[in-house]
């Protein structure tokens, strides 16, 4: 353990996708701070992709269940945290529409556990944050002009997206009932190495490289704004120490592309990366049934961030996609293991199920 840290951080869900990239700039970026990642070790969660920081003193991974309440007070009683950064969540759109339900207990009822945690913990809320990050799709679907700024109206149209609204909307109610310092960020399209390959991108590079169909919904019109994970925890560092608290802050990468076009110039990177003619991948486009409800168009504004913090986007989507294919083409021993579910009995063994 980091003797006598600056300061004590939570990050829950630091295993999955995002969270990973973001533990591993604390960890790096703030080696006086000791960094607690807090994961469940769901499916898209897993330790391999922080094997590079796991070794570090000022990191400690720990195996729990925001939804477990009593196991949060205890987390709470033995560590002192000056933070939370809350990325723990389900994400998957189609998933939420199968089982809503653990959507809303980890989505809601998580995050309800998290800050009543904060709240009886933090007497003297000065020096504290709970940093709460969210998403685009709370709301709702655009046409075919403007963006979503923060003031921009609620409108979930998905069990997922309303679960995370919720949630939204339950940590601005503490800020303003009980006073707890908070800040909440609403992301676009996130995108990068370590993503789990149910996603677009990931489940793209893996079915090129299997020459299987690539499935797109509908005709592949649907538009989203697309931002390098990396940027984004960038701008997560920005906001969790210069954000103004009860704030909310958008982060985007003003980088608006069709499923369709984003694919197909996928698919010529992936042509050129495996030596195979051009048009070979794009030959594996499929349009699928379209998801239901599914919105047709998502933009953020972010110019608040730029303005306030002075973030923006350090790569530009082209840049940001070759490094992606770059790192999937290097680690598709990891790619395989994850879609196997291989990876699990190694964790299920070291740290068991809370």
């Amino acid at each position: 353990m980091n003797p006598s840290p600056h300061k004590t951080l939570l990050i829950t869900g630091g295993a999955g996708f995002i969270g990973s990239h973001v533990v591993r700039k604390m960890v790096l970026d703030h080696p006086d701070y000791l960094i607690i990642n807090l994961d469940q070790l769901t499916y898209a969660g897993n330790l391999e992709n922080l094997k590079d920081v796991e070794d570090r003193p000022n990191y400690t991974f720990l195996r729990g269940n925001i939804t477990n309440e009593s196991f949060l007070e205890d987390l709470f009683s033995r560590y002192s945290f000056d933070g939370v950064i809350h990325l723990a969540a389900e994400t998957h759109v189609d998933r939420s529409i199968t089982d809503p339900k653990e959507f809303i207990r980890t989505n809601i009822v998580g995050t309800v556990n998290l800050l009543n945690c904060c709240r009886t913990a933090w007497q003297d809320p000065a020096d504290h944050l709970f940093y709460h990050i969210s998403t685009d799709e709370v709301y709702g679907s655009l046409g075919e002009e403007g963006s979503f700024t923060e003031e921009t109206p609620y409108d979930p149209r998905s069990p997922y997206s309303a679960s995370k609204a919720s949630s939204d909307h339950l940590v601005r109610a503490y800020f303003h009932t009980y006073g707890l310092p908070v800040v909440i960020s609403n992301c676009s399209n996130n995108y990068g190495p370590n993503q789990f390959p149910e996603k677009l991108i990931p489940l793209s590079i893996h079915n090129i490289l299997h020459m299987q169909p690539i499935p797109i919904y509908g005709k592949g019109e649907n538009v989203r704004d697309w931002l390098y994970v990396e940027d984004h925890a960038a701008a997560i560092d920005l906001v969790f120490h210069r954000g103004v608290r009860g704030r909310t802050y958008n982060i985007g990468g003003m980088n608006e592309w069709k499923n369709v076009d984003l694919i197909r110039l996928l698919c010529g990177i992936m042509d050129r990366e495996l030596d195979r003619d051009p048009g070979t991948s794009a030959g594996l486009i499929t349009f699928v049934k379209d998801r239901a409800g599914h919105d047709l168009r998502y933009a953020i504004n972010a110019t608040r961030i730029r303005g306030e913090l002075g973030w923006k986007p350090a790569h530009t989507f082209e840049q940001g996609l070759q490094k992606t294919v770059a790192w999937y083409l290097t680690n598709q021993d990891w790619m395989e293991r994850v879609t196997s579910g291989a990876y699990k009995s190694y964790y299920e063994q070291q740290y068991g199920n809370r």
